[in-house]
């Protein structure tokens, strides 16, 4: 949710004109020029000094459009600004709405991105100064976020965006996830070169790497680390199943432990996938809850029109389903090989797949 905050009266036309074409937004203005109509709009008015309420809405709101002079912006929220991964992203759009700025957390607060949807709406010129996208080329931080991709070692996302925009040798290993995440219309930078192994990149010495893959690096294969980011794409699909009132404990061990059997990285998972008999599998539902993964049910006639290489009597006794996890990671990955067919633990039955295409 974004707030739009004027205190002038061009500003708060500019405010209302936003209103009518960001309904999501909430809009502030001084009561000094209220038009009477504001409680039938859902505009809200404000009293008094506009820095008074600027900490209560920088605290509030993903992101803050205010129509305030950018020198009185900066020094208003100095004092508020605490980490670039929680504060809001602030933009400024100028009185006669010719120039909106990116201020504040333009990457990760999504600031840049704020910009230039405001712009169009205002036909107005954007501001962006962020090196990376000025330079049309990769931004670090946020490297296939728009996929989900999370990155494990922050300390080097800030020297790895220098060697970035300074155009030294960067390297770029893909061994998983989705791979139309270059958007601009011209090439890639001539400094960021794509390899098809960590060994072949190792073997050309770059200033730093990009690393996308869902397996747990070996040893020899940590030393592009050393320069580099390691993103952790979505693509690990588990298809589980267990018996009634198997504890969440008990199901989390498994998948943790198969994973580092399998050498895959807890972060990749996609998904969790089962019978919708297991709809309310509170052991099941705690764990996709603390990962933040999804949990995808499937019915038995879904999951029997799936090939399987182990079908059982037994199970289709219970469930009406000749298998459970194995065909239940195959229909969500669409893949005919397992890496894992199917593992029975203790009351938990896994399997795992690698999801390679686009849902």
């Amino acid at each position: 949710m974004y707030a739009v905050v004027a205190i002038t009266k061009h500003g708060v036309e500019i405010a209302r004109k936003l209103h009518e074409k960001l309904p999501d937004a909430h809009i502030y203005y001084t009561d000094k020029f209220s038009k009477g109509d504001e409680e039938q709009k859902g505009i809200r008015l404000f009293s008094g000094n506009v820095r008074v309420h600027l900490a209560t809405w920088f605290a509030t709101y993903r992101g803050l459009i205010l129509i305030i002079s950018l020198g009185a912006v900066v020094r208003m929220i100095a004092p508020l600004l605490k980490d670039k991964k929680t504060d809001p992203a602030v933009v400024v759009i100028d009185d006669k709405a010719e120039h909106v700025i990116s201020v504040l957390s333009g990457h990760l607060g999504g600031a840049n991105e704020l910009t230039r949807q405001v712009a169009a709406l205002l036909h107005a010129r954007p501001v962006i100064t962020t090196a990376s996208d000025v330079q049309q080329t990769i931004a670090v931080d946020l490297f296939g976020r728009s996929f989900g991709w999370v990155w494990e070692n922050e300390e080097n996302l800030t020297p790895v965006s220098a060697a970035v925009v300074n155009e030294q040798h960067v390297a770029i290993v893909q061994e998983s996830g989705e791979r139309h995440w270059w958007t601009y219309d011209a090439p890639l930078p001539a400094n960021i070169r794509t390899y098809g192994s960590i060994a072949e990149a190792l073997k050309a010495r770059p200033d730093a790497a990009l690393v996308v893959t869902h397996r747990l690096l070996e040893k020899e294969e940590q030393a592009i680390l050393q320069h580099g980011v390691l993103y952790r794409p979505k693509v690990i699909v588990i298809g589980i199943g267990c018996n009634r009132g198997t504890s969440a404990q008990e199901i989390e061990q498994v998948i943790c432990d198969t994973l580092q059997q399998l050498r895959f990285s807890l972060k990749s998972v996609k998904a969790l996938c089962t019978i919708d008999l297991k709809k309310d599998e509170e052991g099941l539902l705690a764990v996709a809850n603390k990962y933040g993964w999804p949990l995808i049910f499937y019915t038995p006639e879904q999951l029997n029109a799936v090939p399987i290489d182990e079908p059982s009597e037994t199970v289709f006794r219970y469930t009406g389903a000749y298998g459970v996890s194995e065909p239940a990671a195959k229909r969500y990955s669409g893949q005919q090989q397992l890496v894992l067919t199917k593992k029975k633990s203790g009351n938990v039955t896994i399997s795992v797949a690698l999801w390679e295409g686009e849902r």
